[in-house]
């Protein structure tokens, strides 16, 4: 089996495919769309790339593939996708497909790619019973144990660190229950929230005025009928706007669907983010350059994941 790859580079000499050999113990992984490296040029360092198409026969493969990737890989309809952009738009390919990756995955250097941050969360390992038992016969004494077993019975699942500072413990104190049974570490995903530390108020919807009231109508008939229509809506500032934009979302939602908000200036993106975490609460996922690599990685992992119902993008 050979494999037409890209490379990934923006060097426009390399917005070509290139044929490789899949050496017998990788084809069971290699299919379009896979991330591979590959030996490319005169040097020994691998370079990444991603199989655009599989075929039976080469006359020009003389190399093979050295890996295949499980992660950050995409589908045939992602190549497809590339390649329609890259002719659309006059660019490489391989541009294209840096679009759909996930933020800070693009480098070769895999130990430097964003990634999921992981954390130590805190769980009972007894039943409620056994360990009030425990606390009835003397066999757990210490202050400090009884409070935290006690907390873990209504909270349990807390991040470690979160847990130490809530309650003014040593990690010592939790190794220790750990050592006894009573509680149990395991490794989870910790989700870096941009909005972690944003206290908003819910609101609810405005009463519309009849401007606002028409263009909403005119528009939400379009939703309705599952027809696609571009609309310009006139205003000055503070005319009222955004309500129309949130009421549209609103309805979108209700109808099990999912939006996508383009904000023009990167400067209006906080007060529109505000205005969507008290109408939506964290529904919402955001994705502009002010946040940090593991934000945005953690950003997009939600939304490919459909735990997002609006994205707003600036």
């Amino acid at each position: 089996m050979f494999a037409e790859v890209i490379i990934n580079s923006n060097a426009r000499a390399l917005n070509k495919t290139f044929d490789y050999i899949v050496p017998k113990n990788l084809e069971d992984k290699a299919r379009i769309g896979a991330r591979i490296f590959v030996p490319f040029g005169k040097g020994k360092k691998l370079d990444n790339g991603f199989i655009i198409n599989l075929k039976e026969t080469s006359e020009f493969a003389n190399k093979e593939i050295a890996i295949i990737e499980e992660e950050n890989s995409l589908s045939e309809n992602n190549i497809i996708l590339a390649k329609l952009m890259a002719r659309k738009y006059f660019c490489n390919i391989s541009d294209c497909i840096k679009l759909m990756l996930p933020p800070g995955t693009g480098s070769s250097d895999v130990e430097a790619r964003a990634k999921q941050k992981k954390g130590r969360f805190v769980y009972l390992n007894k039943s409620i019973d056994e360990i009030e038992i425990d606390i009835e016969l003397g066999k757990i004494k210490r202050e400090n144990h009884i409070k935290i077993l006690k907390f873990l019975q209504d909270n349990s699942g807390i991040y470690g660190p979160d847990l130490e500072l809530l309650l003014e413990v040593s990690n010592s104190v939790l190794k220790t229950l750990e050592k006894n049974g009573y509680i149990i570490f395991k490794e989870e995903q910790i989700s870096r929230n941009p909005f972690i530390n944003k206290k908003i108020e819910r609101d609810e919807p405005k009463i519309l005025t009849k401007e606002q009231q028409i263009c909403y109508d005119a528009i939400e008939k379009d939703i309705l009928e599952n027809k696609f229509s571009i609309n310009l809506i006139f205003g000055v500032t503070g005319s009222g706007k955004t309500e129309i934009y949130l009421r549209l979302i609103q309805k979108v939602i209700s109808l099990n669907k999912t939006a996508i908000l383009l904000v023009p200036e990167i400067s209006l993106t906080p007060q529109m983010v505000d205005r969507f975490l008290a109408r939506f609460g964290e529904d919402i996922a955001v994705l502009h350059s002010k946040l940090s690599t593991g934000e945005r990685f953690d950003e997009w992992q939600k939304i490919k994941n459909k735990e997002a119902k609006i994205v707003i993008r600036s």
